[in-house]
């Protein structure tokens, strides 16, 4: 890795470089990641903002779906301006009036088992906002089998949750082996969100993954962290590795081909 920090990008990151953690070094292996993050809302969000600003060198966003007026009560990033507009392109502009040193990979699409391979295999790690189980299970199998890093979050009313998942470490199903079944678990529409709830959960997050890529201190692999806004309280609950689990196990999968991620995203024993 060459050092290549201009005077401007010295500037702007001296916060960065002068700490010992970090240094010049450290800011260059920002410069130089890639980080895909699924979802451009409320978890995508200050993702988003904080990975920018810290100087994440390319940014892919993968998101479907147009800014609503409804979102910007906790969508930091999307404004009044943008409403109707797709959520990739909002998040674009806003990311290049923060940061020209930031490149963004829009992918207007819906991740599914016939897309994840190729996106998540062309980044170093993958920031998990989505707020559907098919997602997250999609993505934790394809990320383990490509070896590829995902920050886990997920919020609900007044509490949240997050968690990172590496390659050699215990996954998303070794902590859930099944997904709820579809219309039992309400969505936000349904039952509200504290708007500043995702800013929370998001952040950590993205300091999750900034620390992935400097290879600095110690990530919430194995510890599911709880936030309950209203209490005011984080508790960490650790987790580890089953041996039986069909995805990281001893026996795991080699392929998504096959498995049915409707319902309850089972992996058949056979």
């Amino acid at each position: 890795m060459s050092l290549s920090l201009d005077a401007t990008q010295l500037d702007r990151y001296s916060r960065h470089v002068i700490m010992d953690e970090v240094g010049p070094e450290g800011q260059q292996r920002l410069l130089d990641g890639r980080v895909l993050v699924l979802g451009a809302g409320g978890l995508g969000a200050p993702v988003i903002q904080y990975l920018a600003a810290a100087g994440v060198g390319t940014i892919g966003i993968v998101d479907d779906d147009v800014v609503e007026r409804s979102n910007l009560q906790r969508q930091v990033i999307h404004g009044d301006a943008d409403v109707g507009e797709p959520k990739v392109e909002s998040a674009a502009r806003y990311v290049d009036r923060l940061n020209p040193d930031v490149a963004v990979e829009r992918h207007e699409m819906r991740l599914d088992e016939g897309n994840a391979r190729e996106l998540i295999g062309d980044y170093d790690l993958v920031v998990d906002c989505a707020d559907n189980f098919r997602t997250r299970y999609i993505v934790n199998d394809t990320a383990r089998i490509e070896g590829i890093p995902v920050v886990h979050g997920a919020i609900y009313k007044f509490e949240g949750q997050a968690t990172t998942l590496v390659p050699d470490g215990p996954c998303y199903r070794c902590l859930f082996p099944e997904a709820p079944e579809p219309g039992t678990v309400p969505d936000c529409a349904t039952t509200g969100v504290l708007g500043v709830l995702p800013g929370t959960v998001g952040c950590i997050q993205a300091t999750e993954a900034v620390k992935l890529l400097l290879d600095a201190g110690e990530t919430l692999d194995g510890r599911l962290l709880f936030y309950d806004a209203m209490d005011m309280t984080f508790e960490t609950v650790p987790y580890q590795r089953n041996p039986d689990c069909p995805v990281c196990g001893d026996d795991g999968i080699e392929t998504i081909d096959g498995i049915d991620y409707s319902g309850g995203c089972r992996v058949d024993a056979d």
